[in-house]
C-alpha cells in the first residue's frame, strides 16, 4: 500500500511538472509572439516591457526602434508571424517566431531566462542548407581552433586536407553585420561553401564568428567608439596568426580572403599584417560606404517599378544622413539617430577619405578581384574602380561572372534580396578559380 501511495505521489508530481512546464511554454510562445507584434505595430517601449535590466539598458525602446527600422529598410515591411518552435538549453529556453517580411523570411530568436524575462533578442536566417556536390569531406578534417585572446576569443573551424602537407590556407573575413562563420544569409553558407570546396582541393581554411555575432551585447555597450579595426580587422589578423601556429600549415602561403566589407578592407589587413602571401577580394567595395547604403536602398525600393511617397520620403531622409557623413562640421556631437542605420560617428570618421582601390595600389602582395555581375549591392563599377586603380599590376588577376550575385551564387534577371532567401551553392568555377590561382602563386 505504501509502495502504490508513493508511486502515486511520484505521478502526481511528474504530471504537475509536466503541465507546469507545458504552461510555461505556451506563455514563452506567446510572449514571443506578442513582442513580434509590439514591433509591427511601432509599439516599442511595450516590446521592452519583458526585457531583462540589461537588455533594457543595451537595447531601449529608441534603439529597438532603429534595428526594426533597419529590418524593414533591408527587407521590406513584416506581413506575417507564421510557424513558433523553442529549443531549451541548460541555462535559457529559446523561442523561434518564423517573420514573413516582404523580401525576406526572419526567424526571431527571442532568449528567456527562468525568471521568463527576455534577456536577449536576435534575427536570424531562416531555412535549409545543402552542401555543394564539389565539396568531399573524406578529403578534409574539421577542427575547432580558437581565435584571437580575451576579452575577445572568437571559436573557428579549421578545415584541413588529409596528407602530410604543409598545406596553402585561406582566411575567410566575413562581410558587413554579425555574421557566423559560415556567412549564414537564408539558407545560404557561402563561407561553408568556399571552405569545403576549397579543403577539398588541398587547401586549409580557417573561418571563425564576427566579434559581433559572438559578443552582440558587449559591441553595443562599445557602439559608441567602434570602427572596422575593431570590428574586422584586429580579428582578421588574430585568425592570420592563429592558422600560422598549426602544424601542417605552410607559413609561407597563407592567403585572406575578404567578401564585401572584408574585401574592402584588405589594404588595411595587409597593412596590420605582413605575414599574409596575397588576398582575394569577393565583391569588395570601393566607393564610400554611406553612397553603397543610399544606392542599395534607392534600388530595392524601386524593384517594384516605382517609387511611393513614403519611400521618397525615406529616400530623402537617408540621402540627408548620407549628407551629414559627409560633412566637415561631422562632430561627436552628432547623433546616430542623424546618420546612416544609426552607425555611429566614430565609425564614418575612421572611413573617411578611405579608397580601397587606390589603398591596394601599395599592397606589394598579389592580389585576386572576383565579382559577380549580377551583384546589386556591390556592382560592376566597383570592380571597374579596381581594375582601373591596379590595371598596371602584372601580379593582380580579375575575373567576373556573368550569372552570379553578391553570394556568387548563380540566377538570372535583376537581383533582388528575395533571391537569398532560395537556397543555393557558391559556384563550383569560383572554387576552382581561387584554387587555381592560390596554387598557382608558388608554382615551381
Amino acid at each position: 500500500m505504501l509502495r502504490t501511495l508513493i508511486l502515486i505521489v511520484a505521478l502526481t508530481a511528474t504530471q504537475a511538472s509536466a503541465v507546469m512546464a507545458n504552461d510555461q511554454a505556451a506563455k514563452r510562445l506567446e510572449m514571443a509572439k506578442a513582442l513580434v507584434a509590439h514591433l509591427a505595430a511601432g509599439e516599442f517601449d511595450r516590446a521592452i516591457e519583458p526585457f531583462d535590466p540589461t537588455m533594457k539598458r543595451v537595447m531601449p525602446a529608441a534603439k529597438l526602434k532603429e534595428v526594426w527600422s533597419g529590418l524593414t529598410t533591408q527587407y521590406g515591411p513584416l506581413e506575417r508571424a507564421t510557424e513558433t518552435r523553442i529549443v531549451k538549453t541548460k541555462r535559457y529556453e529559446f523561442v523561434f517566431v518564423t517573420c514573413e517580411f516582404h523580401w525576406w523570411k526572419l526567424d526571431a530568436k527571442v532568449v528567456f531566462d527562468a525568471d521568463n524575462l527576455v534577456t536577449g533578442l536576435f534575427f536570424v536566417p531562416s531555412g535549409k542548407y545543402k552542401p555543394p556536390s564539389y565539396a568531399d569531406p573524406a578529403k578534409f578534417e574539421e577542427k575547432a581552433l580558437s581565435i584571437g585572446s580575451a576579452p575577445w576569443s572568437l571559436p573557428g573551424t579549421l578545415l584541413l586536407p588529409k596528407g602530410e602537407g604543409p598545406f596553402p590556407a585561406v582566411v575567410l573575413v566575413h562581410g558587413s553585420g554579425p555574421n557566423d562563420r559560415d556567412e549564414t544569409l537564408g539558407p545560404n553558407k557561402p563561407f561553408r561553401d568556399l571552405a569545403s570546396g576549397l579543403a577539398s582541393r588541398g587547401i586549409a581554411v580557417l573561418r571563425y564568428e564576427k566579434r559581433t555575432k559572438q559578443y552582440p551585447l558587449a559591441m553595443s555597450l562599445l557602439a559608441n567608439s567602434i570602427t572596422v579595426k575593431a570590428e574586422t580587422v584586429d580579428d582578421a589578423t588574430a585568425a592570420v596568426d592563429a592558422l600560422a601556429a598549426c602544424e601542417k600549415i605552410d607559413r609561407q602561403r597563407i592567403y585572406v580572403l575578404g567578401h564585401s566589407l572584408g574585401g574592402s578592407l584588405i589594404p588595411r589587413i595587409a597593412t596590420a599584417n605582413h605575414r599574409i602571401a596575397g588576398f582575394i577580394s569577393l565583391a569588395g567595395s570601393t566607393r564610400p560606404l554611406e553612397d553603397v547604403i543610399l544606392e542599395q536602398t534607392r534600388y530595392i525600393l524601386s524593384l517594384d517599378g516605382k517609387i511611393s511617397a513614403g519611400e521618397q520620403k525615406q529616400l530623402d531622409e537617408l540621402a540627408q544622413q548620407v549628407a551629414r557623413v559627409k560633412s566637415p562640421e561631422l562632430s561627436a556631437k552628432t547623433g546616430n539617430k542623424a546618420l546612416p542605420l544609426g552607425v555611429p560617428v566614430p565609425y564614418w570618421i575612421d572611413l573617411r577619405g578611405y579608397d580601397p582601390a587606390e589603398a591596394a595600389v601599395a599592397v606589394k602582395r598579389p592580389l585576386l578581384i572576383l565579382q559577380g555581375e549580377r551583384d546589386y549591392q556591390v556592382t560592376m563599377e566597383d570592380f571597374g574602380r579596381w581594375k582601373k586603380a591596379l590595371a598596371a599590376r602584372k601580379d593582380v588577376t580579375f575575373i567576373s561572372y556573368p550569372a552570379l550575385n553578391h553570394l556568387f551564387i548563380a540566377g538570372k534577371g535583376p537581383g533582388s534580396p528575395a533571391e537569398y532567401s532560395t537556397q543555393g551553392n557558391v559556384a563550383e568555377k569560383v572554387v576552382l578559380d581561387i584554387a587555381q590561382w592560390i596554387k598557382g602563386q608558388h608554382a615551381d
